[in-house]
């Protein structure tokens, strides 16, 4: 009889309409990673939300992307502020990132950053030489303000 894993797949989560269109359209988000220490690191980046996931891209020596690679769990958050809290909103996503160093997904991912953000290009260029592309599959979402 075959034995099975003990370990099971994480589940994917579902953004509802409303989540995904803030993340999707919300040009900044905080991304927060730890490495084998333990040790918290947070930083905004520029993303995408394509397929029910994000990316962003990076610098491959970079503090988000050695942590990723020591310990793949990750989240984001996605916010928009005001000085009118009644109204706050916004998501964090928890999942598992993948870093995308080179090939058709990596120079997809990478046409649809430089398509959100002119600038990338010219300002920060993604090169498979030091670059990756990191994507999340969120598994946990949780939403605020988005109710109303």
């Amino acid at each position: 009889m075959a034995k099975r894993s003990s370990r099971r797949r994480p589940r994917v989560a579902r953004l509802s309409k409303k989540v995904a269109a803030l993340v999707q359209f919300e040009r900044v988000c905080r991304v927060a990673t730890a490495g084998r220490d333990g040790m918290p690191h947070v930083v905004p980046v520029c993303h995408v939300f394509a397929g029910g996931k994000l990316y962003f891209g990076s610098g491959d020596d970079a503090r988000k992307v050695l942590n990723i690679r020591e310990n793949a769990q990750l989240a984001v958050t996605i916010d928009v502020y005001t000085e009118a809290w009644a109204q706050l909103r916004g998501v964090m996503l928890q999942g598992r990132a993948r870093v995308i160093e080179r090939g058709a997904a990596f120079q997809r991912i990478r046409k649809r950053l430089y398509a959100k953000y002119p600038q990338y290009a010219s300002e920060a260029a993604l090169a498979p030489s030091d670059s990756v592309i990191i994507e999340l599959t969120p598994t946990h979402v949780f939403a605020w303000g988005l109710d109303r």
